[in-house]
């Protein structure tokens, strides 16, 4: 059972009401203390899967006067240890045991995704370092350093950004995601540009080749890589694997097209390119449909029809441009 403590901090004046709304929710335990004249700490204790719901009641409860201030946190151990009991277990819905599966609260969500769409000179040296270790790597066709270049690339992040903001309507969220994701494919290009522009192209190299032939599995491929990476960022666990399957599809296509780039080979750049549109479509795509069903919607009437519709085009665009980019590497292949 995953836990999470929230404190809040309310007004004196709305304290004892608050307690009684509160209780119809699943809470584990609470505290509560007066810390001024007019301020009340309230600690909750919950289950990880219900941190939403209370979240949500906080931010329609404070009806935007901002008297109610919540901070979340992750809770590794709890002594005396909670038990489940057999007769709730046996009495959950199973809708309810599924989303105990599914992802951390959507406040939680929002908040790593806004450090995710913004780019700092961090990320800008941690992609050039990825980018010429990616280079080196394919030019020495050593697929241990390919590997090593995609888990130091940070390029899970805007992605991820991106679609989470595709699915709730936030468009200035989108706009930032967007600029960064631009300039996480940027940079590598750019670099890969540098190098066809005073070497040979790495011909002998299955690294350089892998990426120069393009099928239908390649759609898959980027599908599963997007879900895995939406999942993980949805369950909050550890980014580093899915990040590297996420660089998979995305940073040695960019490397090999600014290559060929470099050495002005424009048609034959055309299928790194494709390969590279492919996976960038098809990782929004998944990302988008596993946040919608997992629920991540806004709270508010307005936004969700807002959000509603933002995921619906979103979702037609991508799954158009990856169909019109598979007829296009059926063509290729024939």
């Amino acid at each position: 059972m995953e836990l999470q403590l929230i404190e809040v901090y309310i007004p004196v004046h709305r304290f004892e009401r608050f307690l009684k709304e509160v209780q119809e929710y699943h809470v584990i335990e609470k505290w509560y203390t007066q810390i001024s004249d007019e301020e009340q700490l309230v600690k909750i204790l919950i289950e990880k899967k219900y941190a939403e719901e209370i979240l949500d009641f906080l931010e329609v409860n404070d009806r935007g006067q901002k008297d109610i201030r919540a901070l979340l946190y992750n809770i590794s151990t709890y002594v005396p240890r909670i038990e489940v009991e057999e007769e709730e277990e046996q009495e959950e819905d199973p809708e309810e045991k599924q989303k105990e599966i599914t992802r951390a609260s959507r406040h939680e969500l929002y908040n790593v995704v806004q450090s995710s769409s913004t780019s700092s000179l961090n990320y800008i040296w941690m992609l050039l370092l990825s980018s010429v270790v990616a280079t080196a790597g394919i030019v020495k066709d050593s697929a241990a350093i390919v590997i090593g270049a995609m888990v130091i690339a940070p390029l899970i992040g805007p992605f991820t950004a991106l679609a989470f903001a595709a699915t709730l309507g936030d468009y200035n969220l989108m706009k930032r995601s967007v600029l960064t994701a631009l300039y996480g494919l940027a940079i590598p290009i750019a670099t890969a540009i540098i190098f066809g522009l005073f070497f040979n192209l790495p011909i002998n190299s299955d690294e350089f080749l892998a990426r120069t032939h393009i099928g239908l599995m390649d759609i898959v491929v980027a599908l599963a890589a997007g879900t895995a990476g939406a999942m993980s960022f949805a369950k909050r666990v550890s980014e580093a694997l899915v990040g590297v399957m996420v660089s998979v599809a995305l940073l040695p296509p960019a490397i090999v097209l600014g290559m060929m780039l470099g050495a002005l080979e424009f048609e034959q750049a055309l299928t790194p390119l494709i390969l590279l549109m492919v996976n960038i479509s098809a990782i929004l795509f998944s990302a988008i449909i596993v946040f919608w069903i997992s629920g991540i919607e806004p709270i508010k009437w307005s936004e969700i029809q807002v959000a509603h519709t933002s995921k619906t085009y979103a979702l037609i665009f991508v799954s158009s441009v990856i169909l019109i980019l598979a007829v296009m590497i059926i063509i290729i292949q024939f």
